[in-house]
Formats: C-alpha cells, structure tokens, sequence
C-alpha cells in the first residue's frame, strides 16, 4: 500500500509541477506572450486525455503481466526526455505560427514523460485495487489531489524565488527518475495476485480518474440523500432517473458542456486577468488551482456542493463577472474601463471558484451507475480537453476579441436557468437576460469607436478615434494592446509630427535621442507601437525598429504616419527582439530604446544580464540602452540599476512630469551607458544618477528573476 501511495502522490506533484517549470522555460521565445500558458494548457488537458484512453485501454485488453510490460517498457523510453530542458535548436526564427511550434515543443520536451504521468492515477488504482480488494481506494484519491494542490501553491512562493531554472529542470527529471523506479515496482508487485482478477474491479478504478480526478468513496446514507436530492432536482430536463439505465444522448452531452465549461472558464479567466499584470506562475497557477479545488469538492462525495445555493450563487456570478468587464468606476457619466486589477483579481478568483463548482457539482449530481463510469469520466476528459481548445485555439481564429469569456459566462447563466426549479429557475433567467444585456453592451463597449480590431497569438489590437481624412485640429488616433495603450499621434497636418504619450522631448528617450545627435546616428527601438520615435529621425539617420507582432506593423503603416512621414531610412525587424538581435552582427546603435515594459504583462527575458549583455554587443563606444520603467503596478528601477551595477554601466534617470494639459504622459526612462562622458551630458541633459539599491536583491538573469520583489 505504501508503495502505490508514494508512487500516485509523486505522479500528482510531479504532473502539476512540470506545468509551470516548462512554461518558464518556453515564455522568452515567445515575447513573454500570456497567451503562451493557454497554449501550455491545451497541450496539457490534450495529453491528460490521452493518457486516459491508454489507460482504460491497456486494462481492458492486456492482461495483468502484459499491462506491466508495455508500462514498463514506455516507462524507461521516458527517461531519454531528461533532463526537461527546452533546446535551444527549438528556439523560434520568426513570429510565425507560434500554436504549432509551442505544441509541437512540448511534444518534443516532456510529451512521453507527462504522458506516463497521467496514466498513472488510473492504473495504480487498478493495480491497487486488484491486490488489496478489501481498500477503499478514495484515500490514494485525496493524497493524490493533496500532492497536487502543493506543487501548484509551492512553486510560486518556494521553488520560483530560490531555484533557477536550470536547478528546477534536474530536480524535476531526479523527481521523475524516482518515479519511473516506483512505478515500476507498483507494476509488477500485484501481477501473481492479480492473475485471476476481476478486471470489472479495474476498470471501475481506471475510468475514476480523468485529468487527476479519482473516484469519490462509497456514499453514506447522508451522502445517498443528498445524491437523491440532486437527482430529483435534475428532473426539469428530463434525464433519465434510473440509475441503472445506459446514459442517454442528451445526458452524455450536458456531461460535455459541463466539463467544456468548466475548462473554457478556468482559459479564459487566466486570460483575462494576466492581461492586466505580468505572466507570472502565480496569476497562472491560481485560477488553475481553484479549478481542482473544486474537483477535489466535488468529486469527495462528502456534499460540498450545496445545490440551491450555488445555483443563486452562480446567477449573481456571471452578473458581476460579466459586469466587471465594462466597470464604470465612478457611476455611469464617466468613459468606462474595464475592472482595475486590484479589484478584478479577487472577482474573476471568486467568481471561477462558484461557476465551477456549479459544473462540477452538476456533473457529480448527474453521475451514472458504475457500469457506465466509462463513458461518464471519458465525457468530463473530452470536455475538458474540448474547452482547452475553444479556447487555446479555437477563439483566436473566431474572435477578433477576447470574446470567449462573456460568451462562457452567458452560456453559464441560460444552463443555471435550465436546470433550476421554482423561484431558482425565475433567478436564472433573469440572470440570462441581464447577461445577454451585458454581453451586447461589452461588445459594444468594446467596439465603440474602433477603427481597427484585430486579434491573435499576440494579444488584441485595437485603433480608436478620428476616421480616415479626418485632419482637423485635435482630431487623433490611438493604439491599444488589451487595454494598454501603445501611442497616439494627432491627424492635424501641423500636429502629425508631434512625439506624444511617453515619447516627447522632455522624455527620457528624447532627452537621450538629442543628447546623442551628433552626425547621422543610428537608432534601435524594441517595442514599435504606432512608431512614434521615428518622428525624431534625420536625414542620414537610420531607425531600426524590432516589432514581435507582424500586425503591429502593418497598422503602424495603415493607420498612423510616424514611419512614412520620418526623415530617416526605417528598416523593420520582425520577431523577438532579443532573439532577432542575438543573429545580428553588431549594429553599432547610438541609442538603442526598450520599450517592451509600460505593459503590465512585461516580457522578462528583455531586462536581464544575458539580455544587457547582447543590448551592449550592438552599442556604439558612446552608445547609450534607454529602458522605458513607467509602470502602473511594477518599480523596475531597482533592477535596471541591478543590472548597470553588475557590468559597470552608468545610470541616469529621467522622471518627466509634462503639464496635464500637455499631449504627453508623466513617463520614467532609465539611460545606461558605459560612456562617463555622455553620462555627464545626460545628467546636464535633465537626467540624475538612479540610486544605489537596497538589501540583498540579486541581478536579474535568464535563471533568476522574481517580480514579487518588485511589486509596488
């Protein structure tokens, strides 16, 4: 018994541990996208379904000894995956099809490894079964689900902070090694037992756990109740009520729009909220681990889903999940904005907390009898797997907005109202209404005066303000990311060539750019936006600009004039910057400008010492780095200075405070430079030296870096 314990609560930490470690190997390659997680969890929810169908294939056609041989023999092959190190012959060229290269990564890197992890719930409950018949096999249940919630609340805190990557990667393939070993052993200790078995026993193990999930113990009387309760109350669309019945069409598929909804809201929700702040684990991980939580109450058979309560609960739930979308943060006079993250964190966490357990709780209430566990636990696999790719793929080829979560949350609303009875059925639909209301109001919250909407592996796009030929004064356009904005430029012919937003000549970056301006020089900037920085461009002047979006660009040319209107030759680089420039012979920038952090989802891999390093490969001998810090949630400035102290560069910092009344934006710039003499221009410049940080805080590097610290 202890040792298919060890071997199930190993899988279990191990399966959901990898999850975040492989995902922060693979974000710098992909621009610090947090599209790059969804992408890992389609991946993942795809390979937990395989993993179910080997399983309840391998114990229902292979006898006992034959099981332990083929899982033997995939169990060893495994083992050439390690150490889970993504290689770097994998690194992406361009920006083209990030999906398929991310998946097909994956594939490469951890595929056999995980997928033998997710086998392993099933059949050691199988093999546990056949030799200890008298077991109740719920305890191998709850320490699996136990093991899992620790490697999903452990590793942002505990492993992230302290271990590099390079250190998270051995110690995972160690963990894994030790693994394979006990899962071998937990093979072939049953085999002579389990001889004459009854492999109706194994498959009732086998198909109770699908993405993690086992079979909830054997009900009380108290359980037997309330599972008669949920019955009866599921009596308004017409189920079937015999528990011995084979399960209808119609029954198998609200099975899989449970489970599908289930997993579009835990996509989409993480979506949402880690466009508003960094991509960091634990904005992954959280909505991940309330989703298990939730199949953990669930699945328990202990009665925590408490049916009329979470039927109200849910109604009010997508009212106000769906109402944060379009806050009106001071009553309904103002411009709308979507729910500041300080609030929305908490709404969305909760909300996906209730509107889970509704699924989940709806599923457990709709359970057939053991005979049909196959088909039941294959449904809630399949619609798990079926929402991972609504989401992951599906909606960025459908929307060209991150439409899928109102959507989901209007669905969620008309099925409370289906399955409600009495004055619960009268909430729900008054719910439905209000969402549908809402969802239209969003949409056109969201198109307003857009011009331009656009979507993709990148994120949303969207160009707001005065239409074509539009050239009046004050007429001006506007660029935004999510909600993020990424430049402005005003259409009056006298006005187009006006630096706006964070980019005017009081700026950090303009002070820079003048300062630097000598003969004809040469001008880097990552991070394109609408190309506001080229109106500062000279004849002989040649602005290179790396842009990680192709349809960044496309729009910088279509609907803005920066670029066509610059004096200067303007050469594109498209893809990563950084891994664009690490292929560059040196450029010999006098002023290369970074401007990938005013977001609040900062790509990492941008603001570390390997990345200065190749930063400083491109400068000229009076060159100067300038990294745009103005940041709502993150103080950058301390890790920028961090980083100038470790290679012996000078930082001078521009605060710039422009009148409100001003088009540019209050904005913080940080220049570094190994040049003491331009630093002294900077300084005269309007600069001053950035202050030494405090405490024990180490330099950013590839391995290391910990956005807690620099929380504001």
């Amino acid at each position: 018994m202890i040792l298919h314990a060890a071997t199930i609560a190993l899988s279990a930490f191990l399966l959901f541990l990898v999850q975040p470690i492989i995902a922060r190997q693979i974000l710098p390659w992909f621009g610090g996208s947090a599209a790059v997680w969804t992408t890992c969890m389609v991946f993942f929810q795809v390979a937990l379904l395989a993993g179910y169908f080997y399983s309840d294939l391998v114990i229902r056609k292979l006898s006992p000894r034959a099981q332990a041989a083929v899982h033997t023999v995939l169990l060893l092959a495994s083992l050439a995956f390690l150490p889970i190190t993504v290689s770097e012959a994998m690194k992406p060229t361009d920006a083209t099809q990030p999906v398929g290269r991310i998946l097909l990564l994956l594939t490469v890197t951890i595929g056999l490894p995980y997928l033998m992890l997710a086998t392993t719930g099933p059949l050691v409950q199988a093999w546990f079964t056949r030799q200890f018949r008298s077991a109740q096999v719920y305890r191998l249940y709850a320490l699996s689900n136990l093991a899992s919630m620790l490697a999903l609340l452990g590793y942002p805190p505990l492993i992230e902070p302290n271990a590099s990557g390079a250190m998270q990667s051995v110690g995972w393939s160690v963990g894994y090694a030790i693994f394979v070993l006990l899962a071998i052993a937990a093979a072939w200790t049953g085999v002579r037992r389990g001889a004459g078995a009854d492999g109706a026993a194994e498959v009732a193990a086998a198909d109770a756990h699908a993405e993690g999930i086992a079979a909830p113990p054997p009900a009380s009387a108290g359980a037997a109740a309330m599972q008669a309760a949920h019955e009866a109350a599921a009596a308004p669309i017409g189920l079937a009520r015999d528990p011995a019945a084979p399960p209808s069409i119609a029954e198998q598929g609200l099975w899989l729009l449970l489970a599908a909804l289930g997993s579009t809201l835990l996509l989409a929700v993480t979506t949402h909220i880690t466009q508003n702040v960094a991509s960091i684990p634990f904005l992954w991980v959280l909505p991940l681990s309330i989703y298990l939580v939730t199949f953990i109450l669930c699945f328990d058979g202990k009665g925590w889903y408490w049916r009329p309560q979470y039927l109200l609960l849910a109604a009010i739930a997508t009212v106000a999940m769906l109402g944060g979308l379009s806050w009106r943060p001071e009553g309904f006079g103002v411009e709308r904005a979507i729910l500041h993250i300080e609030h929305a964190v908490p709404v969305y966490a909760f909300g996906l907390f209730v509107l889970c357990m509704f699924a989940h709780g709806e599923l457990v209430a709709r359970k057939p009898a053991p005979a049909h566990l196959t088909r039941f636990y294959l449904m809630v696999s399949l619609g798990g797997a079926v929402g991972g790719l609504l989401v992951g793929i599906g909606a960025p080829l459908a929307f060209d907005w991150y439409f899928e979560l109102p959507l989901a949350l209007t669905v969620v609303a008309v099925l409370v109202a289906v399955l409600s009875r009495g004055a619960l059925r009268i909430a729900g639909a008054v719910a439905a209404l209000v969402c549908a209301t809402l969802f239209a109001d969003y949409v056109h919250f969201i198109r307003g005066d857009v011009l331009e909407l656009s979507r993709n592996f990148y994120g949303t796009l969207r160009v707001t303000g005065s239409p074509d030929g539009d050239t009046s004064k004050g007429a001006s356009r506007r660029l935004l990311h999510g909600v993020i904005l990424h430049g402005e430029q005003y259409m009056a012919p006298d006005q187009r060539a006006v630096a706006t937003t964070y980019y005017g000549p009081t700026s950090g970056v303009g002070r820079t750019i003048e300062a630097a301006r000598g003969a004809p020089m040469r001008v880097g900037v990552i991070g394109l936006g609408v190309g506001t920085l080229a109106t500062y461009g000279r004849e002989g002047d040649v602005y290179r600009l790396y842009e990680l979006n192709p349809v960044v660009l496309d729009i910088a040319n279509a609907r803005f004039s920066y670029l066509k209107d610059s004096r200067a030759k303007i050469e594109p680089a498209l893809g990563d910057a950084r891994l664009v420039l690490e292929r560059e012979a040196p450029q010999k920038f006098d002023v290369l400008a970074v401007d990938a952090f005013s977001s609040d989802s900062i790509p990492v891999h941008l603001l570390t010492r390997e990345a200065l390093a190749v930063y400083k490969r491109h400068l000229s001998e009076r060159g100067a780095v300038v990294f745009h810090i103005t940041n709502r949630y993150l103080d950058l400035s301390g890790v920028v200075r961090q980083l100038a102290d470790e290679v012996g560069m000078h930082a001078v910092r521009f605060s710039d405070e422009p009148p409100q009344s001003a088009v540019q934006y209050r904005s913080d710039w940080v220049a570094l430079t190994s040049d003491a003499a331009f630093a002294a221009t900077l300084r005269a410049a309007g600069g001053a030296d950035l202050p030494a940080t405090r405490g024990t805080r180490r330099a950013w590097t590839d391995d290391h870096h910990n956005l807690f610290e620099v929380l504001k």
